[in-house]
């Protein structure tokens, strides 16, 4: 279980997903389907939005200290996903995770923090048997790379609205004892991260400029809005997971792209 104010375990411009904000995603977790309903078409409509302002981000941008920094995939992949595109808000938190802000006020991540934390996010997973692994995911363009994510390294995945008492309420026909828990947002998947701390289970959380981070045990800096971006970040993770484990890594990108 987290309590420190930043991590525990520290040892955009492609479509992007619509923003949740931390009330709402509370909220959604804890209230009557009607209002999961809702986020939904809030979703859908802020997303078709979003896909038409996808022309592809420029891959000329500097979003690292080090050109020279040994990467799991060349920088340019990075870019033409827009993993390094932030939100125009940044938190104390995620400072040390900014390399930059750009002149239209997004925040840049920087890619070689996003690199690092896959391989290290990797590392930990490799310790836990695959079925102890719960992958969750409340964003649409998070639902679909987080399954295969899950299918890949064979954890379970709770996709959509996350049912409060599914690591809570041993009554609840839903309920799982997962001993390690992945979000893809800790706003949007707020009610995962509150369950997994109650319980004590560490949290793995991509997250993005404005997240914040203190119930977070080890975060993964990346857009966490975007389509392209949420699948770069989970086919890497899988792959690398499965690398520590010895099992030859067989996924392509291609197979956690989630269509439009």
């Amino acid at each position: 279980m987290s309590g420190n104010e930043n991590e525990g375990l520290d040892a955009a411009e492609s479509d992007v997903d619509p923003e949740v904000d931390e009330e709402e995603a509370a909220t959604e977790a804890e209230t009557e389907e009607s209002a999961a309903g809702a986020d939904d078409v809030a979703e859908e409509v802020e997303d078709e939005a979003a896909d038409e302002a996808d022309e592809g981000p420029a891959l000329d941008e500097d979003v690292m200290p080090d050109d020279e920094a040994d990467l799991l995939i060349p920088v340019e992949d990075y870019l033409a996903a827009g993993a390094h595109i932030g939100t125009q808000q940044k938190t104390k938190d995620m400072e040390r995770f900014i390399h930059r802000v750009r002149t239209d006020g997004l925040y840049v991540l920087d890619v070689s923090m996003t690199d690092k934390r896959i391989r290290t996010a990797a590392d930990f997973l490799a310790n836990y048997d695959p079925e102890q692994i719960l992958v969750a995911s409340s964003r649409q363009y998070g639902r679909f790379p987080a399954e295969k994510f899950a299918d890949a390294v064979g954890a379970r995945a709770r996709t959509g609205r996350f049912i409060p008492g599914t690591l809570t309420n041993p009554d609840y026909e839903g309920y799982i004892e997962p001993d390690v828990v992945v979000v893809t947002d800790p706003i949007g998947d707020a009610q995962a991260v509150k369950e997994a701390i109650t319980v004590g289970i560490p949290v793995i959380a991509m997250c993005d400029s404005n997240n914040q981070t203190s119930n977070v045990d080890l975060v993964v800096p990346t857009n966490n809005k975007g389509r392209k971006a949420l699948s770069v970040v989970y086919w890497l993770l899988a792959n690398e997971t499965l690398d520590r484990r010895g099992a030859e890594p067989s996924y392509s990108l291609d197979d956690f792209e989630t269509e439009i």
